[in-house]
């Protein structure tokens, strides 16, 4: 048994069979589960159970797992795969908008959720490899992996998970182009390798926070056809 097999795991459907059906599946690979039946029920059970991963339904009667993620957003930032029978792009797009870390389609096999799992709790739990103290790109923004922190003109900005891992991988190939292939290998995992839109979608993201004309990018630039650059700012110090 491994580290990430005994993760909770905090399943919200307000189907019983599937709330069953995926506990006695993820139970069964070592994983703690506890549930909730509806979105009122999900957010007390995210105090009172602490989850490492929440697998949440999109369809729910009171309140729907859009509104639930949203909410969750605003006090948390454990991952999130929302759950969907519709597995329509419209709702894919919606969810990591509003800062869901995957989703999977109904009907899916135990052997794909465990794995869809475990992977985005690897690429949560990353570690800041060699990437030490404050980076200073420049005057206007400031980096401490060690601390999470990201400092933009003076202030704080909050990322969501995926945002952050996205963003240490494009400073710490600073200067260097990261194909969008390696951006999906390293952010999401091998598993994510046909679903290119993540990258440009988070991209986009990190753009609108960190840019000041996102539009014109200065931090992070395209390699059309190829991937993505983050502005070589070490060399840019170096230069008189």
């Amino acid at each position: 048994m491994t580290d990430l097999d005994r993760r909770r795991i905090l399943v919200v459907d307000d189907e019983e069979r599937m709330v069953r059906f995926i506990r006695m599946n993820l139970e069964h690979d070592g994983f703690q589960v506890a549930e909730a039946f509806n979105g009122k029920q999900a957010i007390q059970r995210i105090r009172d159970f602490t989850p490492d991963l929440i697998l949440l339904d999109v369809m729910m009667p009171d309140i729907d797992g859009f509104e639930v993620l949203e909410t969750i957003r605003d006090f948390s930032a454990v991952p999130v795969i929302m759950l969907t029978a519709k597995g329509e792009e419209d709702d894919r797009v919606h969810g990591l908008e509003n800062g869901a870390d995957d989703y999977i389609t109904k009907p899916f096999s135990p052997r794909e959720l465990v794995s869809r799992i475990k992977a985005v709790l690897r690429r949560t739990e990353g570690a800041t490899g060699g990437m030490h103290g404050l980076i200073e790109v420049d005057k206007r923004l400031k980096i401490d992996f060690e601390r999470r922190e990201i400092w933009l003109d003076g202030k704080l900005v909050k990322l969501r998970p995926t945002e952050y891992r996205l963003l240490y991988h494009l400073v710490q190939n600073a200067g260097w182009v990261v194909s969008h292939d390696q951006l999906l290998q390293k952010v999401w995992g091998y598993e994510y390798r046909d679903e290119p839109h993540y990258v440009r979608l988070y991209i986009n993201y990190l753009r609108q926070k960190l840019e000041k004309d996102p539009s014109n990018p200065q931090y992070i630039l395209t390699e059309r056809g190829v991937g993505y650059r983050f502005v070589d700012f070490k060399r840019n110090k170096e230069q008189p």
